[in-house]
């Protein structure tokens, strides 16, 4: 005879599992590599939680959907998870995606505890339910635009795709550099072959080209363009949304994929548990891990913390964010409230400016951190 299932975040007794709703960008045209490395983290600590006796005897299991960087595909699997019964949701990469799944959740009373997404909206009004471990867009944006300040950049063009991220990405750096003294161009990928870029550089006398655009494409095929043509021996290419992070960057591009400086969300040294979780995340991924690992890892050892103290119980788990204190990967965990961002947040992950360096491309400089 079968068991009627629990209504939806009810507690359950009976030694079956907690299940957790994943989120995370399989298949193409999301990004592939960062939704592999954010899963890899998630498991491994689902695998930890579940070594140490799980959820109060009970084994966590992660119920995961791919969302393939498609916001009403994400929506859907939201529906289905929350009718599946799972107790939160967590991951993803894509921010346009993570809103769409955000609105959902929030719509249907779960918690979410987002991953990687770093649009600063990402709910239209504030909420309870949803939190989230990476920093905000537009904290570490601005620190990359102190970065390329610093390093005596004033005209910089943006290559833009439309999207939602590309626009706020390119509003936060006009917004913060102009009173700086800073000009920003932007260049409309809609309208642009990538050989009419090395034009517009060279008219608008820009000295950085920052890729606000899709990877691989046009990404490489704009970096390609830039680095073969002799006008733009001296220009600076940066990528602030973390494109050279991944191998397929390094593998696609060659010595090309060198020098271009990026954000990346890790302390300059890993405390004791973070070079553990690095170790294990190695051996797992087969190679060096990135840190939307780090997230997916970070983003569980908090649900497991809060599920231990609180139960499954939906509502309780949303009112748990503000006295959560966790030790993840890359520091203490807590939420708060911050000015103009709508949902719990940790404030904040460290923020570094890294490139790979050209003498040895699978190695990374860091170039500037918070």
């Amino acid at each position: 005879m079968n068991t009627p299932p629990s209504p939806p975040g009810a507690e359950r007794a009976d030694g079956s599992s907690v299940r957790i709703g994943a989120l995370v960008p399989l298949t193409r045209p999301g990004w592939v590599e960062a939704g592999q490395h954010l899963l890899a983290g998630l498991e491994l600590a689902v695998r930890e939680v579940n070594d140490a006796g799980g959820i109060v005897g009970r084994p966590l299991e992660l119920v995961v959907r791919d969302t393939a960087a498609d916001p009403q595909r994400a929506a859907a699997a939201v529906d289905e998870l929350a009718h599946l019964g799972v107790a939160a949701l967590a991951g993803e990469y894509h921010s346009v995606v993570a809103r769409a799944a955000a609105a959902r959740a929030d719509a249907l009373g779960l918690p979410f505890l987002c991953s990687s997404a770093v649009l600063d909206a990402l709910t239209e009004q504030p909420t309870e339910w949803v939190a989230r471990v990476a920093p905000a867009q537009s904290h570490g944006w601005q620190i990359y635009a102190d970065f390329l300040l610093s390093a005596g950049h004033s005209r910089i063009a943006v290559a833009a795709q439309s999207s939602v991220y590309w626009a706020s990405g390119a509003r936060i750096l006009r917004d913060y550099l102009a009173p700086r003294g800073g000009t920003v161009i932007e260049l409309d990928m809609s309208a642009l072959a990538t050989t009419a870029v090395c034009d517009e550089l060279v008219d608008n006398r820009a000295t950085a080209l920052l890729l606000l655009v899709g990877h691989p494409e046009p990404a490489v095929s704009i970096v390609k363009s830039v680095r073969r043509d002799q006008r733009l021996a001296e220009i600076m290419i940066g990528a602030p949304a973390g494109q050279p992070e991944f191998a397929e960057w390094a593998r696609l591009l060659g010595d090309d994929s060198a020098a271009i400086p990026f954000l990346r969300y890790l302390p300059e040294r890993l405390s004791p548990l973070g070079a553990r979780v690095e170790t294990a995340l190695r051996e797992r991924l087969a190679a060096a891990p990135s840190f939307v690992a780090f997230e997916g890892y970070d983003t569980v050892a908090v649900l497991a913390d809060v599920l231990r103290s609180h139960g499954t119980d939906r509502a309780r788990i949303a009112e748990s964010w503000p006295r959560v204190a966790v030790e993840g990967t890359r520091g203490q965990i807590q939420f708060s409230r911050t000015p103009d961002i709508s949902v719990w947040q940790w404030a904040w992950a460290p923020v570094q400016v890294v490139d790979r360096d050209p003498a040895q491309p699978d190695r990374f400089r860091i170039l500037h951190a918070s």
